[in-house]
């Protein structure tokens, strides 16, 4: 039988994370949501939360110290806080929009794992969600590509420099169905129109659909357990066939 695993999933409350808390869950494991007070509010997670923004490194001392109060041990540690409500020409982008995407999506997940380290057990796990934008580049993405360009080079960096103690892998995904394209959990108006061509973007996909958070869920419990023991600074790109790197 296998033993629980203590999880914690910060951006547990968007769309990929409430689908990853319920597998883990479901299999036995004992799991913490963090994510924004908005985020918790409107989709409320069935395991414990603490509310977090990664934008402020006091926050989130803050909500470590809340999660070693419960879970001073953890096995699994993974990252899925990212968001993107424009897209624009790079030239046309404006430094304070720039600024809030490298913070959100670089600086954030710097902030946070360098935060949770202390909290990780031996043989532990990190995943960090980054996006198949980080290479597979397309127009109108650029500051968000740039943030998770820098998301691998960093988690590659913690994977030497924490091995062979922690293993720090990234699951990269191209487009997923869920609020956000339409700007992200707790950061925008989840019913509104997205802003991309979802017919002309499913054209590129050899599978011939879009990713549902269920095609995310899998690597990243793969690269939770043992049977990716022998992994670290790997990045599973998830994307039905669309780019392969």
């Amino acid at each position: 039988m296998t033993a629980t695993k203590h999880v914690a999933v910060l951006g547990g409350a968007g769309g990929i994370g409430r689908a990853l808390v319920a597998e883990l869950s479901a299999r036995g494991d004992d799991v913490v949501v963090l994510d924004l007070p908005v985020s918790l509010e409107r989709h409320r997670p069935p395991v414990d939360a603490i509310p977090v923004d990664i934008h402020s490194e006091s926050a989130i001392d803050e909500a470590m110290r809340a999660l070693a109060a419960r879970s001073p041990s953890l096995d699994g540690f993974v990252n899925l806080a990212g968001y993107n409500s424009m897209i624009q020409p790079l030239a046309e982008t404006g430094t304070e929009y720039f600024d809030d995407i490298l913070s959100g999506n670089l600086r954030g997940v710097f902030l946070s794992t360098k935060a949770v380290l202390p909290l990780m057990a031996d043989n532990g796990s990190v995943v960090t969600v980054a996006s198949g934008l980080a290479h597979y580049i397309r127009p109108g993405h650029g500051s968000y590509a740039a943030a998770k360009a820098g998301v691998i080079a960093m988690s590659r960096t913690f994977a030497l420099e924490l091995a062979p103690r922690i293993r720090v892998n990234i699951v990269a995904p191209g487009m997923v169905d869920t609020a956000f394209v339409r700007g992200g959990t707790g950061r925008s108006d989840e019913g509104a129109e997205n802003q991309m061509d979802m017919s002309r973007y499913t054209a590129t996909i050899p599978f011939g659909r879009i990713a549902e958070p269920a095609d995310v869920v899998g690597p990243i419990t793969f690269l939770l357990d043992d049977a990716s023991r022998y992994m670290t600074g790997q990045v599973l790109w998830v994307n039905g066939g669309a780019y392969m790197p």
